[in-house]
């Protein structure tokens, strides 16, 4: 059943005591969120800004085992890593799917001398690897896949078929190996979809979004919505911290000294139009190091290519974007691996920024700070704090599993649900083969009465979720979005924890990778929004201004940039409601 955030902060009024509260709405908060939830516990998940809207938007969108973490030794976190991805493929096949990937070169043995010492401790400088490191790291990743390794070994090209095969990349590569790995298409409504999993099945759980903790007096926790300014007090039994970038500012609220456990470093990323690299990568991720040895990638996401990324030491969280250096470093990167493509900065649809919440360190070397993760307890009088540190996307069920059994411990609880084989959100009963995706497809279509083609791209977007986006006979397109319906649009709005038109467009859809966004996009969105939501007409400007304003600081598009991109189309395609009051466009229930 649809609950709408009113209903929510009203449920929030009325607590006065959590056992658990977590604070922090990424992809770690979230995964401990449902974790807690599913045994029982009355927990509460706060995030200041929007779910997935820190670190957990900005990843490089692979679900991937580390395959340069064998270089420091953290065979462990690779082990880890991949049967953690392999149970994502499991878990979450409408969003997560296997990734072909390619690694170029341009020796034999090059990397060698680095590998040995960085394995035994030392800090070399990052250079290129050869063939006969790659091919012992890839020899050893196919061994800790393990026996149910659902994808394919790995394989070696000599010269002359790497040339056959990928005639774009650099005259320079002798040869490549190809090995699979995997990719996330909704990195973002992975994690709405777990909140969502929670509400439906662990009913005493509270999650909300645009909710900041302000304080911690005691043992009493001052929340207050960012939105409203409203306040509201809980006491909490355990505080977890799962603010990633922010823990050791978040720390600051909980203890008057507290350790500093963060050493963040920022990655960027470009999203590029290029039809003929799109021709030249195909189905294939390529992995390569640039010339100072950093990893960079190159792979096809959403019919644009996605580039990245930087790693740079950064000493706030607050304010970071993609800077024309990085950007520079990008392309530049790309030019060397596919010297025949021509790309510049206007082929830039969209950048995005995030800092990764890695734990402090003494390396000089920002490739080899480690990308484990670990739960620390705070030690204050009043309420037990733990902070999560570290981590990455792809263990955030392992990271989230064991911050749930530290918490349970300590307010005497026992796990009794685990999550291992707990399909996330869409993933549930999902056609995983061609035979039984053309099944559903041809079921679902009929039953709404909608062509196979919509199905289908219904499927892509929400997996089997897709059928409570069958829309009404009467329903239309988005005029600017002819890709979305505008009952879909609603339906996201009122029931996927949509607050601001921001939370709608940068993480309830993709439209920003797709180079879809468009100023017209925003106006038409935020009237439907506005519809669902009951924004008054100087409430609907003021959230396209700001969002415009966002996306021009934050991710290199300003208005000019978003205009050139409105499809041609009538004024009258844009309905704008004139007063607060007026009613929604249409109500709907979850199902």
């Amino acid at each position: 059943m649809n609950t709408t955030r009113n209903e929510r902060l009203g449920r929030l009024r009325d607590r006065r005591r959590v056992a658990a509260l977590v604070v922090g709405g990424g992809i770690n908060g979230i995964s401990t969120y449902r974790e807690l939830a599913l045994q029982g516990v009355d927990v509460l998940l706060v995030e200041r800004g929007d779910f997935m809207s820190g670190a957990s938007s900005a990843p490089s969108r692979m679900i991937h085992g580390g395959l340069r973490y064998m270089e420091n030794g953290e065979f462990g976190l690779v082990r880890e890593s991949l049967r953690e991805r392999n149970r994502l493929l499991q878990n979450a096949p409408h969003y997560v799917s296997p990734l072909p990937t390619l690694i170029p070169m341009s020796g034999h043995l090059s990397g060698i001398g680095a590998a040995i010492s960085r394995f035994f401790g030392g800090t070399p400088k990052p250079g290129a690897r050869g063939s006969l490191i790659v091919k012992l790291g890839l020899t050893l990743y196919d061994f800790y896949s393990g026996r149910g390794n659902p994808l394919p070994r790995n394989s070696f090209y000599g010269r002359t078929e790497t040339r056959k095969r990928w005639p774009a990349l650099s005259p320079e590569i002798t040869c490549a190996a190809l090995y699979h790995d995997a990719r996330i298409s909704y990195a973002e409504r992975l994690g709405i979809e777990m909140i969502l999993d929670v509400e439906r099945d662990a009913p005493q759980a509270l999650a909300l979004n645009h909710v900041e903790m302000a304080g911690l007096d005691g043992a009493v926790a001052t929340l207050k919505d960012t939105l409203t300014g409203e306040t509201f007090c809980v006491q909490p039994d355990v505080i977890v911290n799962a603010t990633g970038a922010w823990i050791d500012l978040t720390n600051a609220l909980l203890a008057a000294e507290a350790p500093k456990f963060i050493g963040g470093t920022k990655g960027s990323h470009l999203v590029l139009r290029s039809p003929a690299l799109v021709e030249a990568l195909g189905d294939k991720m390529v992995y390569f190091a640039n010339r100072d040895g950093r990893v960079c990638i190159l792979f096809v996401h959403f019919g644009n290519v996605l580039a990245g990324s930087t790693d740079i030491s950064v000493d706030t969280p607050e304010g970071v974007r993609c800077e024309d250096d990085e950007t520079s470093y990008i392309l530049q990167s790309v030019r060397e691996v596919f010297p025949a493509v021509a790309i510049t900065e206007e082929d830039i649809l969209f950048r995005f920024s995030g800092v990764r919440p890695l734990p402090r360190g003494e390396t000089g070397v920002n490739a080899a700070i480690s990308r484990d993760h670990s739960c620390e307890w705070l030690d204050r009088a009043g309420v037990p704090a733990l902070n999560l540190i570290g981590g990455k996307w792809t263990t955030f069920r392992a990271f989230g599993a064991e911050a749930a059994d530290m918490v349970l411990g300590k307010i005497g609880m026992a796990r009794g649900v685990g999550t291992d084989s707990l399909a996330i959100g869409g993933g549930a009963d999902y056609p995983a083969s061609n035979q039984a995706r053309a099944q559903w497809l041809k079921g679902e279509a009929q039953f709404g009465g909608i062509c196979e083609g919509r199905a289908t791209e219904l499927l892509q977007r929400y997996g089997t979720r897709a059928r409570q986006f069958v829309p009404p006979a009467e329903d239309g397109p988005v005029a600017s979005l002819p890709s979305y319906s505008r009952a879909e649009i609603e339906w996201i709005v009122e029931n996927e924890h949509v607050a601001t038109l921001g939370d709608l467009i940068l993480r309830r859809t993709a439209i920003a990778f797709s180079g879809e966004l468009s100023l017209a996009a925003l106006e038409e969105l935020s009237a439907i929004a506005a519809g669902v939501l009951f924004w008054s007409a100087d409430e609907r400007r003021r959230q396209v201004e700001d969002l415009v304003s966002q996306l021009a600081t934050n991710h290199g598009l300003d208005a000019d940039a978003l205009a050139a991109r409105n499809l041609p189309r009538k004024e009258a395609d844009v309905p704008v409601p004139e007063s607060p009051h007026e009613p929604p466009l249409r109500k709907r229930q979850m199902s």
